[in-house]
């Protein structure tokens, strides 16, 4: 939804009716995740996606019908490798997409949760998209960190998706729930998507030289908020990092120690270190290996640099488990030789870490391409 809440929004705000329609599930090769949200605009506008193309015909249709008669509408689209080319959905897989109608008088939290969302102030939104008691679909809960707004239908159905929805937006992913018809943990009946509108991941990219521009930019790309700190004042210069968020001057070790003591490093941060320099990255890497958790570490440097490097490291203290941690050389071997050729490299290995791809080309691998989730 993230994507197309701006579109969303100016049509609420203008007292405007439209038809929305958010996959809530996915099974097999699935060409888009949980999450990804249609728009049927009140002047038959289609804004946004649910299938890359596969399904968006079907899901048009029921949105236009659910505009028209409110009632929300849960969907399974998908059938058989064999004939899903009939059907529509070429990829084999299956979707679970829900239709829903949102206005002023359905919707009235929208405006603040938007609001929440643009500040980068952590949200989440839960919706009853499945249960025994029709009236109980759509309810929804808005669930910050310091408090929810809505219901999702009793009180024990409350706490329980109140408590899931901290924990989702604590990992940074949507997820549809299963409980009880009262939020029974050990039930099934009622199913809710959660929408955890969590801050940016950061990338923290150490280290002001021509790779961390190309790094930072792919960065941003890819939805990171990008840091990029270097202890030499000449070199770190909003100008010469435009696709960063922020440009930090000081000793990177210290910046580092100081961001987690701040408790501003969470279990998606992505920590990349370009100086290939010991008097900067050995320091760093001390407190990089043992922050308790991070989502990548990666330093870049020849072969040689690494050997240097481990060597230094362990004459530190560090233990062979905090040293495995660490991706060096930095990145995929894709053969990069320019700087944005060795971005694209950095950011495979990101993504194949976060997604638990093998790096390996899809046409030497076998099952399924796209992953359920994040790896814990």
């Amino acid at each position: 939804m993230r994507e197309v809440l701006p579109e969303l929004l100016a049509w609420w705000e203008a007292g405007e009716t439209v038809g929305v329609g958010t996959v809530i599930a996915t099974f097999r090769s699935a060409p888009r995740p949980p999450g990804a949200s249609m728009l049927v605009g009140p002047d038959g506008t289609a804004v946004g996606s649910v299938s890359g193309g596969c399904v968006e015909g079907a899901v048009y249709e029921t949105a236009q019908q659910v505009v028209g008669d409110g009632v929300p509408v849960l969907e399974r689209y998908g059938v058989s490798d064999d004939d899903a080319f009939a059907v529509g959905l070429t990829c084999g897989g299956v979707l679970d997409v829900y239709v829903e109608k949102v206005s002023r008088e359905t919707f009235p939290e929208l405006a603040a949760l938007a609001a929440d969302v643009d500040a980068g102030r952590p949200v989440a939104l839960a919706t009853v998209v499945e249960h025994p008691d029709p009236a109980r679909i759509g309810c929804r809960m808005v669930v910050r960190p310091d408090g929810v707004a809505g219901s999702v239908g009793s009180p024990r159905a409350d706490d329980a998706v109140h408590d899931d929805a901290l924990g989702l937006l604590a990992a940074g992913h949507h997820a549809t729930l299963t409980y009880g018809p009262d939020g029974e943990r050990r039930g099934e009946g009622m199913r809710v998507f959660v929408w955890a509108f969590a801050p940016k991941p950061r990338l923290l990219v150490f280290g002001a030289i021509d790779f961390a521009a190309a790094v930072a930019r792919v960065g941003a790309f890819l939805g990171y908020h990008v840091t990029v700190c270097d202890a030499r004042p000449v070199f770190a210069t909003a100008s010469r990092f435009p696709d960063a968020d922020e440009v930090v001057v000081d000793w990177p070790h210290r910046y580092l120690a100081a961001q987690a003591e701040a408790g501003a490093i969470d279990p998606r941060t992505v920590i990349t270190v370009l100086t290939h320099d010991p008097k900067f990255d050995v320091p760093l890497l001390e407190v990089a290996l043992r922050l308790p958790e991070v989502a990548y570490v990666g330093a870049m440097g020849s072969r040689r640099t690494h050997d240097d490097r481990m060597a230094r490291l362990r004459e530190a203290g560090l233990t062979e488990a905090e040293l495995a941690r660490l991706a060096s050389p930095i990145g995929l071997d894709l053969g990069a030789r320019t700087p944005e050729e060795t971005a694209i490299s950095i950011a495979a290995e990101i993504i194949a870490g976060r997604w638990g791809g093998s790096g390996e080309p899809l046409g030497h691998t076998r099952g399924r391409i796209h992953r359920e989730g994040p790896l814990a």
